[in-house]
Formats: C-alpha cells, structure tokens, sequence
C-alpha cells in the first residue's frame, strides 16, 4: 500500500537523518544543552546557571541519550531506559514505583522514553521532529521486546501518544521532580500495535541491523558507529 502524503514526508526528512548515541564528551554536552534551550522555552523548567539539563537516571546502566540529527545539525534528543528486575530505576518507577515495581517483582519489563526535547529554531521548519525522534522507541520495542512502552508525559501531550501508540493511561497526575508541571502516566503495548503503526506510520520500521547498532554492544573488534542512518525508507520500499 502506498505510504500516504504524511509518510512520505517524513520518510523524506529521515533521508536527511542520523542517530547518534551519546554516551561521553561533547556529544553529551551537545543534549544536555538541547534540553536545556528546548524546556526553557517551554516553561518547563527555570534558569540555571549552567544552561543544561541532566540528572542521575542520565548515568544509569540501562539509560541510552540518542541525538538526532538533519543535514548534521542536532535538532532534537532522547533518553531511553531499558527496565528490568535487575535495573529497574527510571523516570517512571520514580514517579510511578507503587504502581510499576510490583509489575516488575511479576516479571514485566518495560522501555521508557524520556527527555524528548527538540531545538525550538528547528521545529516549525520540521513539524516531524516528534516522529523521527520517538521512532527510536518503537526500535527500542522491536529490540528489547518488553511488555509495555511507557510514556510518562505532561496531560496535553496525552492526545498525540494515544492516537499514534494507542497508550492508556494508568497512572494519574503527579509532580516530576525538577519540571514545573505535573505528569500521567501512560503505557502502550507496542506488540499488539506494531503491525497496525508500520502500516499507518511506515517510517517507524527498521532493519534488525539498524536495532543491533542503536542499542546493542559492538562484537569483539567491531568500532561503535559514530552515526546511525535510518533504514525505514529500505523497508517501506521493500515492503
């Protein structure tokens, strides 16, 4: 089936697209600092004199920061926490640990996105930044294979993870340390809505390839990549 004028547009602008996993040096500078401008302007959170954003869930062992980049500059970034009996801190068991840990003590697992945050100067040039920044969650589903997504998320922003990962809400309104608003919890089960969102949203596919190199070790005498080229268009068309 033809993707729709929408898909197309964002397959486009992921043709322009790296990834990058930020794991020391400038890169991590480069979206501690991204975070920093992004909330700012928002309201989200208030001046510091260090202008950026960071916390200790940024240190943890199953914590990955992504940058994104268009025609290599960064335009956006995401924080993705991998949650397992074994680590299972992260932005939503802080919030959420009553209703979450006892899911955990039963053997759930869970991927949990946070710190989206995108350039305020980038986005009304690229109104898709959302999409190509959170398909590195749909990988991370396809990757790790847990029983939910989990999206802990201002109440306004509800709306768009309902239509595009069909999340329900199971957590209520909460305050989230440091931010100046509260949040909801909200989980998807991407298992179940992963065939019906590649066909509705076909630049969130990708390659097992891709997957390996955004979130898996390197083999023994294998580089770790610098940058990661999105592999959605390939899948669109092979499919």
């Amino acid at each position: 089936m033809p993707a729709s004028n929408f898909a197309s547009n964002v397959l486009d602008l992921l043709e322009r697209t790296e990834y990058r996993r930020c794991d020391h040096g400038e890169d991590l500078e480069s979206i501690y600092r991204l975070r920093y401008k992004s909330y700012l302007a928002s309201g989200m959170v208030s001046a510091n004199s260090q202008r950026m954003v960071m916390d200790g869930l940024d240190e943890l062992p199953n914590s990955m920061r992504f940058g994104i980049y268009v025609d290599g500059v960064l335009v956006s970034t995401l924080r993705l926490h991998h949650v397992t009996a074994d680590r299972r801190q992260s932005p939503s068991t802080a919030v959420y640990g009553d209703i979450l840990h006892p899911r955990i003590d039963a053997g759930e697992t869970f991927i949990d996105p946070s710190r989206f945050a995108a350039d305020p100067d980038w986005t009304a040039q690229y109104p898709h930044l959302p999409y190509i920044t959170l398909r590195l969650a749909a990988m991370a589903c396809k990757y790790f294979e847990p029983d939910y997504c989990l999206s802990t998320i201002r109440p306004d922003h509800a709306a768009f993870y309902k239509r595009v990962f069909d999340a329900q809400q199971v957590g209520e309104l909460r305050p989230y340390p440091a931010l100046n608003y509260p949040v909801v919890l909200y989980q998807a089960h991407f298992a179940s809505i992963a065939a019906r969102t590649g066909l509705r949203f076909p630049f969130f596919k990708s390659t097992t390839f891709e997957q390996r190199l955004m979130f898996g070790k390197p083999h023994e005498g294998e580089l770790e990549p610098l940058t990661i080229l999105p592999t959605a268009k390939f899948m669109a068309t092979a499919a």
